[in-house]
């Protein structure tokens, strides 16, 4: 099939194309700290000459503890997003939980989100089609890679026409995941852009009891191995300090690392690019 292109902005994701990133911190903890970290990620990638998206979330609202930080209020986080958005000129990726959600979202957002937990959520797929905006659909974890046609089919259904598939591991017993490389490959089937979240991979669902936990060793290896299949691009969140992050700590890479791991990435992207005449029975 055909592979269909998803231009953001002056981001192009498509499986035929080089890669592109969708990164960010896991969520808003301060407008002056998620100043500093979006800055750091557009001159990172800037040096690297590399296409990306910053990615955004104003409310975690599927944490596994109520007393967990969930975020910042949505209004006062979307005139934030805006105006930092235009201040950086970087395209701007964020969640949406609700239907209500999607329309003023998408007056701050390039790309609406669909969190894995929601993405059968007809009314929430329905809403974020609505708006005219690009679509990055998470895969739940308990969705096979087929499954995701019935989302397209939804999205279709109202207009959507920039959508994208992102895979985050599937479950794997209770407290883990795993990550089927074959599913990469089959979702391409569908023709529109592929997603790998490399970091919500390794998490350990519920493993810290009152949080999630996760593993940051794996995530390399793993995104090495998605961006050996040609696909459209990887998705990945970093922190200053993982250590002290508010939200998904332990999977979450190191700021100051992400200029070597996106480098060896595009290494081994364009590899794959230069051996895609290659294939096998």
């Amino acid at each position: 099939m055909k592979q269909k292109q998803v231009r953001i902005g002056k981001v192009s994701f498509c499986n035929d194309g080089p890669l592109a990133y969708i990164a960010g911190p896991c969520v808003i903890e301060s407008t002056k700290g998620y100043t500093a970290e979006a800055a750091e990620l557009k001159r990172t990638f800037g040096a690297l000459k590399t296409p990306f998206v910053l990615k955004a979330s104003f409310d975690k609202a599927n944490r596994t503890s109520h007393k967990a930080y969930r975020g910042m209020e949505m209004e006062s986080a979307l005139s934030f997003l805006k105006d930092l958005k235009n201040r950086l000129g970087v395209p701007l990726l964020v969640d949406v939980h609700e239907p209500a959600q999607a329309a003023r979202v998408a007056e701050a957002a390039d790309v609406l989100q669909i969190p894995a937990f929601l993405c059968r959520q007809t009314d929430l797929l329905y809403a974020c089609a609505d708006t005219g905006r690009a679509v990055n659909v998470k895969k739940g974890q308990f969705l096979a890679p087929w499954d995701v046609g019935n989302i397209i089919k939804k999205l279709e259904s109202r207009g959507a026409k920039d959508i994208m598939l992102t895979e985050r591991g599937s479950s794997f017993g209770y407290g883990n995941l795993v990550v089927d490389m074959r599913g990469l490959e089959i979702m391409k089937e569908f023709g529109y852009p592929v997603i790998f979240d490399a970091t919500h991979s390794v998490q350990k669902p519920g493993a810290l009891g009152t949080a999630t936990g996760g593993d940051r060793r794996f995530v390399l290896p793993l995104a090495k191995a998605a961006a050996a299949l040609k696909i459209a691009g990887i998705f990945f969140e970093a922190h200053p300090k993982p250590e002290q992050a508010l939200s998904d700590g332990p999977n979450s890479l190191r700021l100051s690392s992400v200029k070597r791991i996106v480098a060896a990435l595009n290494k081994v992207d364009r590899l794959a690019r230069e051996l895609s005449s290659l294939s096998s029975d």
